[in-house]
């Protein structure tokens, strides 16, 4: 049910006075902010932000403590506007069927908002700024990987993998992972096994993180043509999966736990990943009786889970 709100284009309540028009200056401020807006939406901050919560307890870790803040605030800035980029053109490649989808109808290009050459321009532009940044100020490795991320969520997953197998979102989550093999390698030079257990846990984290999401819009991904895992095969294959990959996860965050990471990790990693364990249980529980889903509840807390975990790498790092 919805109500209808949008004012009738033409006529208005006899005995009303018809509004006087804003001032020019007004609407121009207005313009300007809708399109500065729009720009920003074209990054998703929300992505940006999740990438930020692996990257800076990396870099912690891989420094033993405290990085070097000049390098910190470069691998920061540099990997936002890297994921930025990848972001923009990733509205640019879909923006066809962008248009299609109940969650994605409000982006920029959909709505036209924006134009496909600006939107374009403009993740060219993020994409070269970030790896001169990177280039300049930390080493090749990090670079190398910054320029393969953008690369790879671009092209190989965004123009090839999302639109012709449900293994999609599994291939998708290399690039997923890859900032924290770019923060150890700025600190570092080189990934050492703990980077490689870290970049593990995020990998596998990304399966029954999103095919709650991919369920909730399965509708939207159908008519697009998109074949996410729940669109093409069963429900109780999508189940499996998401049980497999959450276990995979737990699994590779006690992995690392020997390699280097302490007890208020260990614990942590203990504790976080039984009730993410438990979550993933419920929700498959909840699928096999026919109850109603409430599939982004599992989505929400995986968040949390993988937030609060590199909350505990970074105090390890401290202690």
């Amino acid at each position: 049910m919805s109500m209808i709100t949008e004012r009738p284009a033409q006529g208005r309540s006899p005995g009303l006075k018809e509004a006087a028009p804003p001032a020019a200056g007004t609407t121009a401020r207005r313009d300007i902010r809708a399109v500065l807006m729009a720009y920003v939406s074209l990054t998703k901050p929300q992505i940006v932000e999740l990438l930020l919560v692996t990257t800076i307890p990396a870099m912690m870790f891989a420094a033993g403590g405290r990085p070097d803040l000049g390098l910190m605030a470069v691998v920061l800035v540099g990997g936002s506007l890297a994921a930025g980029a990848a972001s923009a053109l990733n509205c640019y490649i879909d923006r066809d069927i962008d248009q299609l989808m109940r969650r994605t109808k409000r982006r920029p290009l959909a709505t036209h908002s924006l134009t496909p050459r600006a939107v374009l321009i403009f993740g060219l532009s993020l994409a070269a700024v970030s790896l001169v940044l990177m280039a300049a100020l930390t080493n090749w490795l990090a670079t190398a990987l910054t320029a393969a991320a953008i690369v790879y969520y671009d092209v190989v997953y965004t123009l090839w993998l999302k639109r012709r197998t449900p293994q999609n979102t599994f291939w998708g989550g290399i690039c997923g992972a890859a900032p924290v093999l770019i923060a150890w390698a700025a600190v570092t030079g080189t990934v050492a096994p703990i980077g490689w257990a870290l970049f593990a846990v995020v990998f596998f984290w990304q399966m029954p993180h999103f095919y709650p999401l991919a369920i909730k819009y399965k509708d939207d991904y159908a008519r697009a043509g998109i074949p996410m895992l729940p669109v093409v095969r069963s429900a109780r294959r999508v189940n499996a999966e998401i049980l497999i990959f959450t276990v995979l996860t737990v699994a590779a965050s006690l992995a690392a736990w020997p390699l280097g990471m302490g007890p208020i990790y260990g614990g942590t990693a203990l504790v976080a990943g039984a009730l993410f364990l438990l979550e993933a249980v419920r929700l498959v529980g909840r699928s096999r009786r026919g109850e109603p889903l409430n599939a982004m509840r599992l989505f929400h807390w995986s968040i949390t889970y993988l937030t609060i975990l590199f909350i505990a790498v970074a105090v390890d790092a401290l202690v």
